[in-house]
């Protein structure tokens, strides 16, 4: 059975094409619900049911197994999901849990008390309705303890991505940026709290300084899926991957192959 993968857009190609290098032929199925793209402004019921459609779209692909690789969706719709409506033969995962251990340095599934971390410090830059729900700072409690958070609702951020104005991009990264470091002008790391967002990892790094370790999901959230599939071998299947859209194919299709200088080609739902 293939893997689903699915984002609001685009950002969640960061996490597909880390894994695809981690897991060579790997059948996964990529669902960008580009239509409604961005979630970020959205509010939780219409993010809950966006996120509910999309996944039941991916378990009519035939995926056992779902990453929700937006952050928006993992923080509003994935426990929910989970708690609520998941199938026994079904797994539906998110991409917060893999950044914290990576941050706090916890090992994979490790899930004992929560302790004093070297990370004093984080810089989370996150969408609007991320920050609201606080899903950061609660998943990070369940692990750390004095570890002070300053998350930046990075406005306009995804949707300049996803039309490709990187200029505007930019610009809006050093602005947020330069918003956060006025409230926590020294963080130990920062953590890039959406999918869209790694592909300026280099212009937040700038904007933040060298001193700063920027944290990005896609090599995390494909570390923790191998060490994730040693555990559930039942989960892995070889095969293609396959791109699917809820938007404009060739808008979506060329977008894409700007953005991964590389050709997608992107089929509708």
């Amino acid at each position: 059975m293939p893997i689903g993968i699915f984002d609001s857009g685009l950002g969640g190609l960061t996490v597909q094409q880390e894994v695809s290098l981690r897991i060579p032929n790997q059948a996964i199925v990529y669902l960008g619900d580009n239509f409604h793209v961005p979630y970020g402004v959205r509010d939780h019921e219409q993010i809950y049911d966006l996120t509910h459609k999309a996944i039941e779209r991916l378990w009519g692909e035939d995926c056992d197994l779902v990453i929700i690789a937006c952050n928006t969706a993992s923080a509003v719709a994935v426990k929910r999901i989970q708690e609520e409506c998941l199938p026994r033969d079904k797994r539906v995962l998110g991409v917060f849990v893999p950044l914290i251990e990576a941050v706090t340095e916890r090992r994979w599934g490790d899930n004992s008390a929560p302790r004093e971390v070297n990370v004093k410090q984080v810089a989370l830059f996150a969408t609007p309705a991320t920050v609201a729900t606080r899903a950061f700072q609660r998943e990070l409690a369940y692990r750390a303890i004095g570890v002070d958070v300053d998350a930046q609702p990075c406005g306009g951020l995804v949707d300049a991505i996803e039309e490709n104005d990187l200029k505007l991009a930019e610009a809006l990264v050093k602005s947020h940026v330069s918003a956060l470091l006025r409230r926590m002008p020294k963080p130990d790391v920062a953590v890039l709290g959406c999918t869209h967002y790694p592909i300026l990892k280099d212009c937040f790094q700038s904007a933040l300084g060298s001193n700063v370790q920027v944290y990005s999901q896609g090599k995390i959230v494909a570390e923790s899926l191998v060490d994730y599939l040693s555990r559930h071998p039942n989960f892995v299947e070889k095969g293609q991957v396959k791109f699917l859209t809820t938007g404009n194919i060739t808008k979506v299709s060329k977008a894409a192959t700007r953005l991964l200088a590389k050709t997608i080609e992107f089929t509708s739902v």
